[in-house]
């Protein structure tokens, strides 16, 4: 995991409509970039539906969303598509940005090991620089908080 204040690794990766899109480019703009496991799931259908929800709240901030799993750009767009969602889906199909990031994490699941995404969320400011870090979200309560913690960043 990422520390508060330390820059943002950049990457440059292909969204759901195949564009690249790099850290780079969104300097002087805050970044909200979530990492879930994968697309049409329960869980990570329900984030993605809240962020959807709250996203007139996070364009109030002058805030980006983007999600990021390693689904592939054609899921993404199906996904998108399926339910309606109009903000970021970034495919990092081969996992480096999610290695980076250290969303790349030894999971359990009925007693078994393996590796996997984990669901975890920074806002990253307008100078690059890590923000703050959820290290563990909740699908539909998260996306609320998410906006309520960039507020008060934003404010001080």
């Amino acid at each position: 995991m990422l520390e508060i204040g330390t820059l943002a690794p950049d990457f440059t990766l292909p969204d759901q409509d195949g564009q690249t899109l790099s850290l780079k480019e969104l300097r002087g703009q805050w970044v909200v970039l979530y990492f879930y496991p994968k697309d049409m799931t329960p869980g990570c259908t329900t984030e993605a539906c809240t962020f959807q929800e709250e996203l007139p709240a996070f364009e109030q901030l002058d805030a980006r969303i983007i999600g990021v799993s390693k689904d592939s750009v054609k899921r993404h767009r199906t996904f998108a598509d399926k339910h309606n969602l109009t903000f970021t889906l970034l495919s990092d199909e081969k996992g480096t940005m999610v290695e980076a990031y250290g969303a790349w994490q030894e999971k359990r699941l009925y007693g078994k090991t393996y590796w996997g995404i984990v669901r975890m969320t920074y806002i990253i400011d307008p100078d690059g620089r890590i923000a703050h870090v959820f290290p563990k979200v909740k699908p539909k309560e998260h996306p609320a908080e998410v906006a309520a913690v960039l507020r008060e960043l934003q404010v001080n």
